[in-house]
């Protein structure tokens, strides 16, 4: 497996690239969207049911589009992580780090896939909350339904901004380390 992700990324670099990026571009820029342009429309609305029932729908259609390139983001990084040597550039068979800037530039890839993990898990959240709010609306239950929105637009859509600022960062310092 890891020669067939050596020889795609070798065929195929800038194209996977290219879907990485734009992946990491849909999903931080659509949070970003929807928490400083969506939500603060969404304010406006005066009835209460409405506005939640509006939400919802905003956050469903955000998790519908992003998902896909959730996805292609996290297999892309796995075949870049692979295709570009960092590990090979680290380390010998044995483990035994044989350069240390290579170890350090191989330790910020890792760290740039767990800040993704992350995000992916805080969205699988995202999602499992937003679709209990829905069927909390559905019943009536406005209450409840809002405190799951709420968690969703006041904590962890921001954790995810910062994250994936934070991880497209890391792309480009990984991107410009050789």
């Amino acid at each position: 497996m890891k020669e067939f992700m050596v020889e795609l990324f070798a065929d195929y670099r800038t194209q996977i690239v290219f879907l990485h990026v734009i992946s990491a571009v849909v999903w931080v820029g659509g949070m970003i969207a929807m928490k400083f342009a969506a939500h603060p429309s969404f304010v406006n609305i005066e009835s209460p049911l409405h506005r939640l029932e509006r939400i919802s729908q905003a956050l469903k259609r955000l998790f519908t589009i992003v998902s896909p390139f959730v996805i292609i983001l996290i297999i892309t990084a796995v075949i870049m992580s692979v295709g570009l040597g960092f590990r090979v550039a680290a380390v010998d068979a044995n483990g035994n780090v044989i350069d240390a800037y290579a170890m350090h530039i191989y330790n910020l890839v890792h760290v740039k896939e767990v800040i993704w993990m992350i995000m992916a898990a805080n969205l699988a959240l995202m999602m499992f909350l937003r679709n209990k709010a829905q069927k909390l609306l559905d019943k009536g239950d406005s209450a409840n339904a809002k405190k799951n929105l709420e968690l969703i637009g006041k904590y962890m859509v921001p954790l995810n901004i910062i994250l994936g600022i934070a991880a497209i960062y890391l792309g480009v310092t990984l991107r410009n380390a050789y």
